[in-house]
């Protein structure tokens, strides 16, 4: 059964999503995140992306506040990304309630960093970000398209016992395009072993059934859900039937 994490993203404290990662293209979805949170709790699903864009932009956390409300009134396990660029924002993330973060800029920014967070937190905590934009990673909320191809930025964390990968197709993300699943099966050709989160493009619950039948361990949907694309009934007939 391939696993459903729904997302939030987080522009002053309201649940927002962007198309393409550009700031200027933002739909507010919902002034109440806590709300929103509680929503895929009740529906049956156990997992939360929640996603600081402020931080990403200014380069550390900013909506801690709202990662803490959310872990601390539902059941959610947490993982959380954006702006965690120091030991310092690591730490606030894990005293708000994250289960996980997940690192993307800094793994390419501040690679020794990174490996240290590995090490001291073990890959169960740390996952790693690799958005991808025509098959080179970008970072810093998508606004930099860097040189370093997605194979051997993986591959090099891989070697470090990363386990858990979210990749998300930039070109993608925010259209309900449907999911870039040729990327994800050949990165599982490559790293057959790692826990890999499909994010970008979902469009419906086809889509995520045929990422289940590709064989991807698990996604990430936001969008689909907040256009009504995707019922939370879905969610929970997809898993009763398996």
């Amino acid at each position: 059964m391939i696993e459903i994490i729904p997302a939030i993203d987080l522009i002053d404290g309201k649940c927002v999503r962007l198309s393409q990662g550009d700031y200027n293209r933002k739909t507010v979805y919902n002034e109440n995140p806590l709300d929103v949170a509680q929503m895929f709790a009740d529906a049956g699903l156990h997992r939360l992306h929640l996603v600081d864009l402020d931080g990403a932009k200014a380069q550390h956390i900013v909506n801690y506040k709202v990662l803490e409300n959310i872990t601390t009134r539902t059941n959610l396990i947490v993982d959380f990304g954006g702006g965690l660029k120091s030991d310092d924002d690591l730490r606030v993330a894990f005293e708000c309630g994250a289960k996980m973060i997940t690192g993307g800029s800094v793994a390419v920014k501040n690679p020794e960093l990174f490996s240290s967070w590995i090490a001291k937190y073990g890959s169960e905590k740390i996952i790693l970000g690799a958005d991808v934009n025509n098959e080179k990673i970008a970072v810093n909320g998508w606004t930099e398209t860097t040189a370093l191809e997605w194979l051997p930025f993986i591959q090099k964390y891989v070697k470090q016992n990363i386990n858990k990968v979210i990749c998300t197709d930039i070109s993608r993300d925010g259209m309900l395009l449907g999911p870039a699943i040729e990327l994800y099966k050949k990165m599982l050709h490559y790293f057959p072993d790692l826990y890999l989160i499909a994010s970008g493009g979902v469009s419906s619950i086809s889509d995520i059934e045929f990422l289940q039948q590709a064989g991807i361990p698990a996604v990430i949907t936001g969008k689909a859900i907040y256009e009504g694309k995707i019922l939370l009934k879905d969610f929970t007939r997809l898993i009763l039937k398996n």
